[in-house]
């Protein structure tokens, strides 16, 4: 697939990839894609091989398949790694002849995070995830898809991924980002102002002035937090950064092949006059750090803004912000401000890349975390890990007291027992603040890694640009 396609009708971005892609329809309407590449983590991948085990099936392109070992791997240093889920994946990779990502293994990492670095993930790619944040990787301008087991079943044995075409989505992110405002807080306020199921299974295309500022692990925070808001997958068009950060990657293409597939990439943006069924503008030059004050992303707010007052609410959302206050141990009507924290957890695949680690770094440099706060860096990947150590985030961190531990999902999900204990309340730079998202009755309030870093040394929640007018 390396021909270049032309159309007389301008096309979106999505358009672009899909129709280059599309294979066929199904009687049921349903349309064939062609998958690119298929990513599967342990939770998924034991069911789904044994499902290909009863079926007689085999793995269609065992070359375009990576196993990640991730969401039950252990990240305390000095651990053994190793769990039912992970031993039952090394079985079944080495049965169909797949690559394992084990846990040992030095490009080890959280799937979404690892994909991309190793060039796995390609612009004009597309890729299949048993995992509803695959839409990272549109970061990079790969078109992803979340699957469940049976889909990812399907796409194995068959390369193709059957669905309907979804609805399309612009975002226009206009202004600039100030001092300690960032992707993650983008995300907040923009699942803030459309809702948590504004963007139900569509494909949604980032663009804007905003957009083109942000570095490349910036974009892949707001990619991530598509799903968020109810998207199916999302892009960000290919330009020179993209470009730049892909070269060299094991996975890229080298030589004349780059070069050709260059031609391709560079055709990678909505043409002008392209249709899409939504369009939303959001002017971010006033944004300021957010905090999620409730029990889904959309419930967040500025760091300096009161919390919803459920008094002054009426009918489904009254009853919606008492439960999440109840849930949260928040009073309506009052700032964040000064509530105090139990745990802050950075990491996961929203927020655990290199820019991410050294931005919590400059705010933890100098300053110890609170007494009684226990605090967790953990690394995306085995390769952020061992970046961050060459610059010296780790001993940044160990010496301001929080625990510097192995990559891993760990607390984003707590499927390997990295958890909080009920009534705490935890500051997390994850993607998700469902209740007992992070452990039993876990409070969780989810901001950007600087927002985090703060809390774990203030002992609260505050405002990082305030925290940073003192010298450390």
């Amino acid at each position: 697939m390396t021909s270049v396609m032309t159309s007389a009708m301008p096309q979106t971005l999505f358009d672009k990839i899909w129709t280059r892609h599309l294979v066929g329809a199904r009687a049921d309407g349903k349309h064939l894609l062609y998958m690119d590449r298929h990513a599967v983590h342990e939770l998924h991948a034991p069911h789904a091989f044994g499902l290909l085990d009863e079926s007689g099936r085999e793995v269609r392109r065992s070359d375009l398949t990576l196993v990640v070992q991730d969401h039950t791997v252990p990240t305390r240093p000095g651990v053994i790694r190793i769990s039912p889920h992970i031993e039952a994946t090394q079985k079944a990779g080495a049965r169909h002849r797949v690559q394992v990502l084990d846990v040992n293994d030095p490009d080890h990492g959280i799937v979404h995070v690892v994909t991309p670095e190793l060039g796995i993930a390609l612009p004009g790619l597309t890729l299949a995830c048993p995992d509803s944040h695959a839409s990272t990787v549109g970061a990079i301008g790969c078109l992803a898809f979340g699957c469940g087991t049976t889909e990812l079943v399907h796409v194995l044995s068959t390369q193709v991924m059957a669905m309907e075409k979804p609805r399309q989505i612009r975002i226009w992110l206009d202004g600039h980002l100030s001092d300690w405002v960032n992707a993650k807080d983008v995300a907040l306020a923009l699942i803030r102002q459309l809702g948590v199921s504004a963007g139900r299974g569509a494909a949604v295309e980032y663009a804007g002035p905003v957009i083109e500022a942000m570095d490349i692990e910036s974009r892949m925070t707001l990619c991530n937090m598509t799903i968020e808001w109810g998207g199916r997958t999302c892009l960000i068009a290919p330009d020179a950064k993209t470009l730049a950060w892909c070269q060299g990657r094991r996975g890229a293409p080298q030589g004349p092949a780059w070069e050709e597939a260059l031609v391709w990439w560079k055709t990678l943006h909505s043409d002008a006059g392209a249709v899409f069924d939504e369009e939303h503008r959001l002017d971010c030059s006033a944004l300021s750090p957010q905090v999620t004050w409730g029990t889904d992303p959309g419930q967040a707010i500025g760091i300096q803004e009161a919390v919803p007052d459920p008094l002054t609410l009426a009918g489904s959302a009254q009853e919606r912000t008492a439960r999440a206050l109840t849930y949260m141990a928040v009073p309506g009507g009052q700032s964040l401000v000064g509530l105090a924290v139990d745990r802050v957890f950075i990491g996961s695949c929203s927020n655990a890349r290199l820019p991410d680690l050294r931005a919590a770094a400059r705010v933890a440099e100098g300053r110890q975390v609170a007494a009684g706060v226990q605090a967790w860096v953990v690394p995306g990947s085995s390769a952020i890990k061992r970046q961050a150590e060459a610059e010296g985030l780790d001993r940044i961190f160990e010496q301001a007291g929080f625990e510097w531990r192995e990559a891993g999902c760990s607390m984003c999900a707590g499927a390997n027992g990295d958890v909080g204990t009920a009534g705490q309340r935890c500051v997390s730079t994850t993607n998700r603040n469902f209740e007992n998202r992070q452990g039993r009755d876990v409070r969780t309030h989810l901001t950007s890694p600087a927002m985090a870093a703060a809390a774990a040394v203030a002992g609260q929640l505050v405002d990082v640009r305030t925290l940073m007018e003192t010298p450390a």
